[in-house]
């Protein structure tokens, strides 16, 4: 009977001692993540107080935006009358028959991806 008190004891000794274990890594995992999460809420206060420099003239931004938008119909209105009024050539030149494709002025463009797998190209 003896050795399964001991055991016993051994067992709850190593329960202990693993809990304990537990405990110190979460609440390390715990504390970096505090540490972030402090550096995190600085950043936002940081933007808030960039925020609200920038929010006493968001109103004027607004206003010249809805400003724009009210004008963008009558400009798209004189961009279409000046379209309609545009004269366009009515016959184009016709292509010449002996077009010959466009080459580089420097000549065939050599590729030297050929050359690093030891296939060579005349």
């Amino acid at each position: 009977m003896k050795g399964l008190q001991i055991f016993s004891v051994i067992d709850i000794v190593a329960l202990i001692a693993g809990l304990a274990i537990y405990l110190f890594i979460v609440g390390r995992q715990l504390k970096a993540v505090a540490d972030k999460l402090e550096e995190a809420a600085d950043l936002v206060w940081e933007i808030k107080k960039d925020a609200d420099i920038i929010e006493p003239g968001l109103n004027r931004i607004n206003t010249t935006g809805d400003v724009v938008a009210g004008a963008l119909p009558l400009l798209y209105t004189f961009a279409e009358g000046i379209v309609r009024g545009a004269t366009y050539a009515q016959d184009p030149e016709p292509e010449p028959e002996d077009r010959k494709p466009n080459f580089p002025a420097m000549g065939t463009r050599r590729s030297r991806l050929f050359e690093g797998v030891g296939a060579k190209i005349d």
